[in-house]
C-alpha cells in the first residue's frame, strides 16, 4: 500500500522499484514519494526490535525509507519513504498492479483510501496510526508507527511537519496550526519515539536555532555532531522526540528563551515570529 502524506511533485520512481526489487520486496508500505538516489549521501540502516528503517538519500536533500518487519514478519517486508511528494503514484501503481494509496488529501495521485486523524493501518504486525498534521500543506499526514507489547521506540514519519531542529513552512496553514502538529499531536508522543523527516535541512536548522537561543549547550553540541556526520556524508536522521524538545526552536515556543529572542508572550506567536524570522534567515557559513 502507499501512504501520501501531501499533494506535491515528483521527480522520479525509478530508485524505488529497483530497491525494492533488490530485496526482494513484493508490496510496498510507502509513506509518500520517491525521488532519486545521491552518490554522495550515504545510506543509513536503523534496526529495532520491531522493525528495520533502512534510509535512503534522493536529490539534495531528500529522504526516503525502507522498512521491512523483524522478527516472525521477516517475509513482509515494506518499503516506505517519508515525503509529503505524492505526485508520482500513477507511475507507482503501474510498477505495482493492485496497490491501495492512502492519504489525508484528494489532491494526492491515485488515491484510493483517503484517510482521516487517527485512522488506523495494520502492516503486518505493526500499527499505523495516522496523524494529521495540516500546515506545510493542508492535508499532511504523519504516520506513528509501533507495535503492541513492545519494549522498543516506536517511529513517526514526519514528511514535511517535523524536520530535526525545524519545521515545514507554512505554505496552506497558520502558526496555531503547526503549534498544534508540533506540540499537541507529535509532542503527546512518547518522547523515545524516533522521528524520521523528509529531509536533511539538520545543520542549517540547528543554525538558526543557535541564533534564537545563543546559550543552549544543546544546539551547540548538536549542531558539532551533525556537521561531522554531514561531512562524511551520512544522514542526522532520526532522531527522537525528547532531543527535539532541547533543541528545536518551534517545539520549544513555550520557553522564555525563545519567547523573549521573538518579543513574544504567547507561544503561537512565538511560532509565527520565528518561522517569518526563519524564512528570511541567512545561514551564516560558519
Amino acid at each position: 500500500m502507499v501512504l501520501g502524506l501531501g499533494p506535491r511533485c515528483v521527480q522520479s520512481l525509478s530508485a524505488l522499484g529497483a530497491a525494492c526489487a533488490r530485496r526482494g520486496l513484493g508490496k510496498c508500505a510507502l509513506l509518500g514519494i520517491l525521488l532519486y538516489h545521491t552518490d554522495f549521501r550515504k545510506s543509513l540502516t536503523v534496526e529495532q526490535d520491531m522493525m528495520k528503517v533502512e534510509l535512503l538519500p534522493a536529490l539534495t536533500d531528500n529522504y526516503m525509507y525502507l522498512r521491512s518487519i523483524q522478527g516472525t514478519d521477516r517475509g513482509q517486508a515494506s518499503c516506505l519513504t517519508s515525503r509529503d511528494h505524492a505526485g508520482g503514484n500513477e507511475k507507482l501503481v503501474k510498477m505495482q498492479p493492485g496497490l491501495k494509496v492512502y492519504g489525508g488529501d484528494d489532491r494526492i495521485g491515485a488515491l484510493t483510501h483517503k484517510v482521516t486523524h487517527l485512522s488506523t493501518l495494520q502492516v503486518g504486525s505493526l500499527t499505523v496510526k495516522c496523524l494529521s498534521t495540516p500546515c506545510h500543506t493542508s492535508g499532511h499526514i504523519c504516520y506513528f508507527v509501533s507495535k503492541p507489547g513492545s519494549s522498543e521506540p516506536s517511529a513517526v514519519f514526519t514528511g514535511d511537519t517535523l524536520f530535526v531542529a525545524g519545521c515545514g513552512k507554512f505554505y496552506e496553514g497558520t502558526a496555531d496550526e503547526m503549534y498544534k502538529a508540533l506540540l499537541e499531536v507529535l509532542g503527546r508522543l512518547p518522547p523515545d519515539t524516533k522521528v524520521y523527516c523528509g529531509h536533511e535541512y539538520t545543520i542549517n536548522n540547528l543554525k538558526f536555532a543557535r541564533h534564537v537561543e545563543p546559550s543552549n549547550a544543546a544546539i551547540q553540541e548538536k549542531l558539532a555532531w551533525a556537521k561531522e556526520k554531514y561531512a562524511i556524508g551520512e544522514p542526522t536522521v532520526p532522531s527522537t522526540l525528547a532531543e527535539e524538545f532541547t533543541y528545536n526552536p518551534f517545539m520549544r515556543v513555550k520557553e522564555k528563551s525563545v519567547q523573549q529572542h521573538a518579543g513574544e508572550s504567547d507561544p503561537v506567536t512565538t511560532m509565527r515570529a520565528i518561522r517569518r524570522e526563519k524564512d528570511q534567515f541567512k545561514v551564516p557559513r560558519d
